[in-house]
């Protein structure tokens, strides 16, 4: 055997341990540990790896989803994103209160998303959400929970701010998809009203939520920015009376002031001093 031959055989092990089976990776990835265009090229060619989209390499395994792209992003390519929102509830279980069909992925952090998620032929469309925008900066990790809770501890990080992510396993090798917890995930999901969620499902989920951390909650919520967030927070709190809101109050937190239209034509609550739809009773 030529030693080019040997040296790429060596290179093909050494990838087949850095990048899982399943897992996406992108060309500037691949650069950073020594695989060249050529040697990139070869790999397609022999269906070692294959190419999803320009620039972007996939160890093929099964069919390719978006749990794999997001748990790629989060532990290979170490972005500081975490899956929030509506999606980390469905993840979570509260599926049977949204739509069943996965047709967008919420993903919070202070970075952009790479450009070339757009191009994957997926059947989703990924929404990327300033997480610094929504809580103060330093109140979420800023990076992945790849390693154990307390490295993050050291970091910096206090311990409720860490607790507002967790991980689950993901796939047969049970590899780690980081997502904001239900109490985090849900002032997520009210964060897009009106514009981007409903009203509605908002209601529908608050129904369900009756585990929720009233620990973890007087955290967000303080670290929150967004006063409609809050208002919201409480108006459907309230509707709903379940235990745990009985250990939170909304005097403690800063609501603002002032009037918040957030339906045309809609009914005021007058205790949150927000418009909602007239069919969820606000208070008058």
């Amino acid at each position: 055997m030529s030693s080019v031959a040997i040296q790429n055989d060596s290179k093909l092990n050494q990838l087949q341990t850095l990048l899982p089976e399943g897992m996406v990776v992108d060309a500037a990835w691949m650069e950073r540990h020594g695989y060249s265009r050529q040697l990139r090229g070869q790999y397609v060619s022999a269906g070692w790896l294959e190419q999803p989209a320009g620039r972007v390499y996939w160890r093929p395994r099964g069919v390719l989803g978006w749990e794999a792209v997001v748990v790629s992003l989060q532990t290979l390519l170490d972005l500081p994103l975490v899956v929030g929102g509506r999606t980390a509830l469905q993840v979570q279980g509260a599926s049977h209160y949204l739509a069943q069909e996965m047709r967008e992925v919420h993903l919070y952090g202070p970075v952009a998303l790479p450009t070339w998620l757009a191009k994957l032929p997926l059947g989703v469309t990924f929404r990327h959400h300033n997480s610094d925008r929504l809580f103060r900066p330093g109140a979420s990790p800023s990076s992945p929970l790849s390693a154990d809770f307390e490295v993050h501890r050291q970091a910096g990080w206090s311990a409720e701010s860490v607790k507002a992510v967790r991980q689950v396993t993901w796939g047969s090798w049970d590899l780690p998809m980081t997502l904001s917890t239900p109490e985090r995930a849900f002032l997520e999901l009210l964060d897009e009203l009106p514009d981007r969620d409903t009203f509605h499902d908002a209601d529908k989920l608050m129904e369900g939520l009756s585990n929720l951390s009233p620990r973890r909650l007087t955290h967000l919520l303080t670290e929150c920015r967004s006063v409609k967030v809050k208002r919201l927070f409480f108006f459907f709190a309230d509707r709903h009376q379940h235990a745990w809101a009985k250990h939170l109050r909304a005097a403690d937190f800063d609501l603002g002031a002032g009037k918040r239209v957030l339906v045309r034509g809609g009914k005021l609550d007058r205790r949150y001093q927000i418009t909602v739809p007239e069919d969820l009773d606000g208070l008058s």
